[in-house]
């Protein structure tokens, strides 16, 4: 599925047992007012457009395409209450998982100068042949803290320099959700301090390049993540969860969220959380978006709660990288090499998860829509799903298709994403319908 797996696994097979650094601090009480939080990246924002853009897996190739998306969306200017500003100032929250959350966190952290320095401080970067270095030197063999400890190492050192959650609570920021998946549970998990007050665990100083490895941590190539559980906060669970809990009784999909959510109430039988690829769970980023909406309510309950305003424009963009290359598999009696046909089985098992997230999505959108709509303002809610099928030049599409999930691209491939994650937002017939509804409601 990913990046050098051979070379990682024959270090793997030396056998030496590792144990996950623990960074993150425990709490008294509960601190989502004041942290690094939904509640205090949404409570009382007021705009007349909102837009969740949501960036897939798929190592710098989704990290680029996803960076092309953030350009389009800063070279395109819109009149909202007056003021003369730039669509991506209506950017409310990213989600993200895996490789884009390499782009996602980046920009939480440095905003417009991510368009200064992010292109060589990681698309241009060749991060994989470091890592691979790194994880090859027989040194690093007996290094009791694990691959993914020396993956942090350097994505702290050239990346996100040793910055915490803390260093993204600027003004005027989106929220960042940056997803892993939890190993033991199965459970989307979100670096938001709501999830991180049930590990009775402060957010504001755990670093964001620890996060972002959860992200991208394959099994097997990578270890996981550890955080500890602590259990010295308050001992309820907060009330959204408890609400959830008594809503969720005939929707099994909520209900398999919450209980893994719950089940970090068991201090004592979950004394550490490993945390993983966020793509298992969700390779698009759109999951967690939908989790938070429904676990806090519905959108209409969600809206009154954090004292939102009705808006006119209510917006998710998904970027989604993820690739269809040519099957030579079929061209051969050979029979597939393990690693050939574990790709194509977990290639089979992502399509058919993205299709049932994308119709849910949908749904969905429909239905917040309606619930955020009052007689004086009616919301539109506008779909805009963006990848590498709606490439009309087959010759390009087909190259796009070939670019590997990788941590290393040529500068001609990275030149090609970017200038593809703009040109499919602007192509695309449902963001053209909201530009020139931004324009008809003012």
């Amino acid at each position: 599925m990913h990046y050098f797996l051979v070379g990682a696994l024959t270090i793997l097979l030396t056998g030496c047992t590792t144990f996950g650094v623990i960074e993150n601090r425990a709490i008294d009480k509960t601190a989502a007012a004041d942290g690094y939080s939904i509640t205090k990246f949404f409570k009382g924002r007021e705009t007349d457009t909102s837009i969740m853009l949501a960036f897939s897996g798929g190592g710098t190739r989704a990290a680029a395409l996803s960076y092309g998306v953030l350009k389009a969306l800063r070279d395109t200017p819109i009149t909202s209450g007056n003021r003369s500003i730039r669509l991506l100032d209506e950017v409310a929250n990213i989600s993200s998982v895996s490789g884009g959350s390499f782009t996602a966190a980046y920009y939480g952290l440095h905003g417009d100068r991510t368009f200064d320095n992010f292109e060589s401080a990681f698309l241009r970067r060749n991060i994989q042949g470091g890592l691979k270095k790194t994880l090859l030197n027989p040194r690093n063999w007996l290094d009791k803290r694990g691959h993914t400890e020396l993956a942090i190492d350097l994505y702290q050192q050239q990346v996100f320099k040793g910055a915490t959650f803390a260093d993204m609570l600027r003004p005027d920021a989106p929220l960042i959700m940056i997803n892993a998946s939890d190993l033991s549970r199965g459970v989307r998990f979100s670096f938001v301090q709501e999830y991180f007050d049930l590990l009775c665990s402060d957010l504001r100083s755990f670093p964001v390049a620890r996060a972002v490895a959860a992200s991208s941590a394959v099994p097997v190539v990578f270890d996981p993540v550890v955080i500890q559980n602590h259990g010295n906060c308050d001992a309820e669970l907060p009330p959204w969860l408890k609400d959830a809990i008594t809503r969720s009784q005939d929707q099994s999909q909520l209900r398999l969220t919450i209980s893994g959510l719950d089940s970090y109430s068991d201090k004592k039988g979950r004394k550490y959380a490993h945390f993983v690829d966020g793509g298992i769970t969700d390779n698009l980023g759109l999951r967690a978006i939908y989790d938070v909406l429904e676990l806090g309510g519905g959108a209409k309950n969600m809206a009154e709660t954090l004292k939102l305003k009705p808006v006119k424009h209510f917006v998710i963009i998904s970027v989604d990288a993820s690739t269809t290359p040519q099957n030579r598999m079929d061209q051969t009696r050979r029979h597939p090499t393990l690693i050939d046909a574990a790709n194509a089985m977990s290639d089979v098992q992502l399509q058919r998860y993205n299709v049932a997230t994308i119709d849910a999505m949908k749904k969905s959108m429909a239905s917040w829509a309606k619930q955020l709509s009052t007689p004086q303002q009616k919301v539109k809610p506008y779909f805009i799903r963006l990848n590498f099928k709606d490439v009309k030049n087959a010759d390009t599409r087909n190259k796009l298709n070939e670019i590997p999930t990788s941590f290393n691209l040529s500068n001609e491939q990275v030149d090609l994403l970017i200038k593809t994650g703009s040109d499919l937002l602007n192509s695309n017939a449902e963001f053209k319908r909201l530009l020139k509804d931004i324009r008809t409601d003012q």
